[in-house]
């Protein structure tokens, strides 16, 4: 049931009608309230109707995305233990958060100055577990929230992956997701065998092969498969489980399937891609996409641009979630936040910021002087998180960025540009940005755990909800069902590139 329009927007759209029915003589100006009419009704059933999705950023090691926040004194240190997941799961979903999403890399920040010295002694994202065991772990102590890891294209065999996911979505009972990640700098992959990372651009051209074979065997078995018929001797019926027989460029795999549907159909499809490669495979991919916008100017203009690539894709930009990364440092009163923020701001070290760069950019920021301009070839070659390089290049303004300028435009490492203030005050800010549709929801990062999302629970959850536009409570059993996402028929996966090409 769609929800009421409330009794002080009845009375502005009465005045709006009566105005226009006092105006027959001049058929200009009914036809101009007949249009604010019109706007008023849609803007306020957009409003009612349209509701925001929450996602907590989480990871399996020493500390938040946040490299320092295990030096805040509220933080705690039990982060190998299963209790510190399974409270972190119910202080989330006591929040109603639509899904906890465990980023990852397969090594420890170890490109600055080429060892990991620096990394171990200041903690420096050092201790990275497997995330989708941790997960469980998450998952057994909540009931609704969706479960969602980080898994890559790049070092994993497609069945593999499959497998995996399909089966923790059985597990959760249609709670999965998987955030698809190409892997990015030389440590992780000497740590998976070979010797440097691949081409940008050629890791995204296998990945939209490895999709091709993940969701193919998600989808070789059809609803109904399974009978169970004891008396008969029938498990399953054979003609509604099929091979793959997938003979591609970069991957073989034939199949049939070992894992059944669950009853989300199939795990929901992450990307965080913000290239121009990163952002067209997302755009054929993905139906959760994280992004990091500078301000609200930006995230308007590239959320707008990004729908649109989804719909040059065939594919309904509706159906397709943009959610903002942000930190927000909330408080009972805006003074008692601002306190919080220069607590926090104290705790990072430029170490921090560069050992963190020369993990994403895959480039040794130990091999320039601080205010020593990195050369045309140097800026072209990184191959890591292009989006934060090109954020350096248009923040700056320069072509060629010293150290000292990719530390300052990227906030890497440090907690940049937060939202700080009372929960009215966040939320004020998040509702600007979900109703000017610079996204459909936001992933929020923690300062510290669990208090950080503890204080956004407590604080900015219930604003949201008195305002209408974040949900009371679940709407459904599975992830989809709570995303507002559709369920995901057998073998119609296939989605062509635009034009043909990538």
């Amino acid at each position: 049931m769609s929800p009421l329009i409330p009794p002080e927007i009845q009375r502005q759209l009465t005045i709006i009608r009566m105005m226009s029915l006092s105006l027959v003589d001049n058929s200009v100006k009914v036809d101009y309230f007949k249009h604010q009419l019109r706007y008023e009704k849609e803007k306020w059933i957009d409003k009612l109707m349209r509701q925001m999705t929450l996602i907590g950023f989480l990871q399996a090691q020493n500390c938040t995305n946040f490299a320092a926040s295990w030096r805040h004194p509220e933080s705690r240190v039990d982060y190998t233990s299963p209790d510190f997941y399974r409270h972190i799961g119910k202080v989330l979903e006591e929040g109603k958060f639509h899904l906890g999403f465990f980023d990852d890399r397969l090594a420890m920040p170890d490109m600055l100055g080429g060892n990991h010295e620096h990394t171990v002694e200041g903690g420096i994202r050092c201790v990275k577990m497997d995330p989708v065991t941790v997960l469980m772990t998450m998952g057994m102590a909540t009931e609704r929230m969706g479960l969602g890891s980080t898994y890559s294209t790049t070092y994993y065999e497609p069945f593999h992956v499959a497998r995996v996911f399909a089966t923790l979505d059985l597990m959760s009972k249609g709670r999965a997701a998987w955030n698809i990640v190409t892997s990015l700098n030389d440590g992780e992959a000497m740590n998976m065998g070979t010797n440097e990372v691949v081409d940008h651009d050629k890791r995204y051209d296998r990945a939209d092969e490895f999709m091709e074979v993940v969701l193919g065997h998600w989808n070789s078995w059809e609803d109904g498969a399974i009978l169970n018929d004891k008396v008969n001797n029938r498990f399953a019926d054979p003609k509604k489980i099929h091979r793959l027989d997938f003979d591609g460029k970069f991957f073989n795999s034939r199949g049939p399937f070992t894992v059944p549907r669950s009853e989300q159909g199939h795990p929901v499809l992450i990307q965080a891609g913000q290239s121009g490669r990163g952002q067209r495979f997302a755009a054929r991919w993905a139906e959760l996409v994280f992004v990091a916008y500078p301000n609200l100017e930006t995230g308007c203009k590239e959320y707008a641009a990004f729908k649109q690539n989804v719909a040059d894709h065939g594919r309904d930009p509706e159906k397709v979630k943009v959610a903002v990364l942000t930190h927000c440092v909330t408080a009972e009163t805006r003074a008692e936040a601002e306190d919080k923020r220069a607590l926090i701001d104290t705790l990072p070290t430029d170490l921090d910021q560069l050992s963190l760069l020369s993990e994403a950019l895959n480039f040794d920021f130990a091999s320039r002087g601080r205010d020593e301009p990195l050369s045309d070839d140097e800026i072209q070659g990184m191959q890591g998180i292009q989006g934060i390089r090109d954020r350096v290049l248009e923040a700056s303004g320069k072509t060629n960025p010293t150290p000292n300028e990719f530390m300052k435009y990227s906030g890497r490492g440090l907690l940049h540009r937060p939202w700080v203030g009372s929960g009215k005050d966040v939320a004020d800010i998040m509702e600007e940005w979900f109703s000017t549709r610079a996204c459909d929801g936001f992933v929020i990062a923690a300062s510290h755990v669990p208090g950080a999302y503890e204080d956004f629970v407590k604080y900015v959850v219930p604003e949201l909800q008195k305002r209408g536009i974040f949900h009371k409570d679940y709407e459904g059993a599975t992830l989809r069902d709570n995303l507002g996402l559709d369920y995901p028929a057998p073998s119609h996966w296939k989605i062509p590139m635009p034009n043909g090409g990538h």
